[in-house]
């Protein structure tokens, strides 16, 4: 007999949609439709004959429902939690299901239960699309297939796709990109506190797993302990032997990121999927955060759509990595997506494809394209720590500041992993370094709306070869409060930079892109340095290998501000249309 026609079943299931009601009111969701049921634990066998467990969520009704694939590394739900579902596994797959959607959650190789080993990013593709396979056999798949999932999920998702197949009929990979070289290695450092932050997470996950539950619970309540340690690991030379300090053992994959430092090493070529963005015709809705790591790599898959002929969505709120928010708004949004391509139902679906969160202003705005129209509007450095839309007329302004690479100059809030301490912080302390400058702008007497990317034309002398400038673009308050909007690093080696007549160097500093209303009676201001460490991993100045090197030597830096050197912040101020 069928479970859903006895009276029994009737009450619990009009009792257990009633609780989900309420917890999709409190979620900002919509009501759900169906009950839940959940097949644990199949294992799917890959072409090598591994396997890989998964879990099956399924609306407990009768007829034909589309498909969700989520494939994650951090556990399906019930095997990694003491109380309940992972937030990225078990808890979107519900909310999916009972929705109307049968929804696959896979366990990444070598992660928790499912068999092999991790490497990261190199068994995606393959075992993605023999799963995909395994899909497509199963008497409940109708034959359409949408694809979600945050960060390491949506990488998976591009890896998957890579394929060609046109099963996959719709995208929502957020907060991620196609490639994992550029937030690894960015702008020629290593991305120390993403990656050796991630590393030892994934190793403590895997680990605490095996263990007894009284070894499980007392791990929940050693995080102190172990943030000292990794505090402790991001200072410690060479980076190679970082992991031991953080964990307390060598992490192998952690050495191979941070080891293949060039991007045509066959380390990262086996693992780049941003070649096959073109080829995808798969709706693709990308969802970001104007802190979060991933920025620049998603917005380079926007850009590979639109120029292939695509319409993507793309949406972006002011979130960084680890923000609970910006897991809520995939969940939404990918209940709207899904909706339209896989049900056909497109009432949901917002008119204009780009929606973006402009802070400062803290509302949504929409448009057909991003980045929207504007002028690329200059504002110089000035003598006086001064920062004025005036091209400087004095000659022979500079100012100096010494970068000691054994006390590096910290990361403050911006595109960090970690949970505390990321996004937008107050920079005050920041500020006050010896080994920091600061340019401010007079207050304005309107507001200055900003979308789009940023950059600077830096004019900079150092007395080492190899040393980093760092540029942050701060929005002062009237209370005195000076936040960061975003910031770039530009890291200089021999050959780097374009040489001037007297022997400064001119440096191009990408500074990520924002959408930011600085109001009436803030001010503008920014900050100079050679590092935010670890975050961008520091340069020792030596030149030596970013993984071996221990040798730290002080760099003198100087920065120009006059007429012959017209240092300039480079805004993209919105236009009225």
């Amino acid at each position: 007999m069928d479970e859903q026609s006895t009276p029994e079943v009737a009450t619990l299931s009009g009792i257990g949609l009633r609780r989900r009601s309420l917890f999709s009111r409190l979620l900002d969701l919509p009501s759900p439709l169906h009950a839940v049921g959940v097949k644990r634990d199949i294992p799917v066998v890959m072409l090598d004959g591994v396997r890989l467990f998964s879990d099956h969520y399924y609306p407990k009704a009768a007829g034909e429902f589309p498909t969700i694939f989520i494939r994650i590394p951090y556990g399906r739900g019930k095997e990694v939690s003491l109380f309940g579902g992972y937030p990225m596994g078990e808890m979107p797959a519900q909310r999916f299901a009972e929705r109307g959607y049968h929804v696959l959650v896979q366990g990444a190789r070598g992660c928790l239960n499912s068999e092999g080993a991790f490497n990261p990013h190199l068994h995606e593709a393959a075992d993605g699309q023999a799963t995909l396979a395994w899909i497509e056999q199963q008497p409940w798949f109708n034959g359409v297939l949408g694809t979600w999932g945050p960060s390491y999920l949506g990488y998976m998702q591009w890896a998957t796709a890579a394929g060609g197949s046109p099963t996959i009929k719709a995208m929502l990979p957020f907060i991620t990109s196609s490639e994992n070289y550029s937030v690894t290695h960015p702008d020629g450092a290593f991305g120390l506190e993403t990656r050796l932050r991630w590393a030892r997470d994934m190793v403590d996950l895997n680990k605490t797993h095996r263990q007894p539950l009284w070894k499980k619970i007392g791990q929940r309540f050693s995080g102190s302990e172990a943030e000292e340690n990794l505090q402790a690991a991001f200072n410690h030379l060479p980076l190679l032997e970082a992991d031991i300090v953080a964990g307390g053992e060598p992490i192998p994959f952690y050495r191979e990121l941070l080891s293949n430092d060039q991007a045509d090493d066959l380390y990262w070529q086996s693992r780049d999927h941003s070649q096959s963005v073109a080829q995808i015709t798969a709706p693709v809705h990308l969802l970001g955060g104007w802190y979060d790591y991933y920025l620049r790599g998603l917005l380079r898959d926007y850009e590979v759509l639109k120029e292939a002929g695509r319409q993507p969505y793309l949406t972006i709120g002011p979130w960084n990595h680890a923000h609970g928010n910006g897991l809520m708004s995939g969940l939404r949004e990918g209940l709207n997506w899904f909706g339209a391509h896989l049900k056909g139902d497109r009432s949901n679906l917002r008119e204009k494809p780009v929606r973006l969160y402009v802070m400062g202003a803290d509302e949504w705005q929409e448009f057909d394209v991003f980045p929207p129209s504007a002028d690329g509007r200059r504002y110089y450095l000035q003598p006086e720590a001064g920062l004025s839309p005036e091209a400087p007329a004095v000659e022979n302004s500079a100012d100096h500041y010494r970068y000691d690479p054994a006390d590096p100059t910290p990361a403050v809030g911006g595109a960090l992993l970690a949970r505390q301490g990321a996004g937008s912080q107050d920079n005050l302390p920041l500020e006050a370094r010896s080994d920091v400058l600061v340019y401010t702008s007079p207050l304005l007497e309107e507001a200055v709306e900003i979308i789009g990317p940023v950059s600077m034309a830096l004019y900079v002398r150092s007395t080492l070869e190899h040393t980093d400038f760092f540029a942050r673009l701060n929005d002062v308050s009237p209370d005195g409060s000076s936040n960061n909007i975003c910031d770039g690093l530009f890291r200089l080696e021999p050959g780097k930079g374009e040489v001037q007549a007297d022997g400064s160097l001119l440096v191009h500093i990408d500074m990520w892109a924002t959408a930011h209303r600085f109001l009436s009676g803030h001010r503008l201001r920014l900050l100079i340095a050679s590092g935010a460490h670890p975050r961008w991993s520091r340069n020792l100045g030596t030149g030596e290998d970013v993984a071996t090197g221990i040798r730290m030597a002080v760099a003198e830096q100087t920065i120009y501000h006059d007429a012959g050197h017209p240092s300039a912040l480079i805004l993209p101020i919105t236009l009225e249309e």
